[in-house]
């Protein structure tokens, strides 16, 4: 009698969790995709924070920004640990109003690599209503190529942007 109340128990918590985030692919060849915007797909907000490897914790700093810091290097043990963490992170809310399926592209160019653009992609089965994407450049690829300085992301639904949302920088 405890089994299937137990059981039950157990399929009601599974369901509420959130489903993981998925992790973003490199993309290896970047071929121009039509544009078709279409208004059922739109971004939401955009939340960029660089983690600075030379920047100490302020004191008089708001608790928000010291926050976002903390956030980004918990779990972190030892100094390899926090110099992994150092890097872009770009938190990118979007919305679809209907069901399809969507890829989320973040292409950028970093300081050292210049006019050369990489891309990393996320595609999401079924996405509807507001959804969060991540996308991180840390570690060795902070480390090896710099700093993020221009970025696009683009919404892709069969093949086609339908949603765009750049930086002052991208050309």
């Amino acid at each position: 009698m405890k089994s299937p109340l137990l059981a039950l128990f157990c399929f009601a918590i599974a369901g509420c969790a959130s489903a993981p985030q998925p992790h973003p692919r490199q993309v290896e060849h970047l071929a121009p995709l039509p544009v078709a915007l279409d208004p059922n797909f739109s971004f939401r907000k955009i939340i960029q924070f660089f983690f600075n490897p030379a920047e100490k914790p302020v004191a008089n700093v708001d608790a928000s920004v010291g926050f976002e810091r903390y956030y980004r290097s918990y779990g972190a043990v030892t100094s390899l640990d926090v110099r992994q963490r150092f890097g872009n992170y770009y938190t990118i809310f979007w919305r679809s109003k209907r069901p399809a399926d969507v890829s989320v592209r973040f292409e950028y160019r970093q300081e050292k690599l210049h006019a050369f653009a990489q891309a990393r992609e996320v595609t999401y089965h079924r996405a509807q209503g507001t959804t969060r994407t991540v996308f991180t450049i840390i570690g060795d690829d902070f480390i090896d190529d710099g700093r993020v300085i221009a970025w696009r992301v683009s919404l892709i639904v069969n093949g086609r942007i339908v949603a765009q949302n750049r930086s002052y920088l991208w050309e």
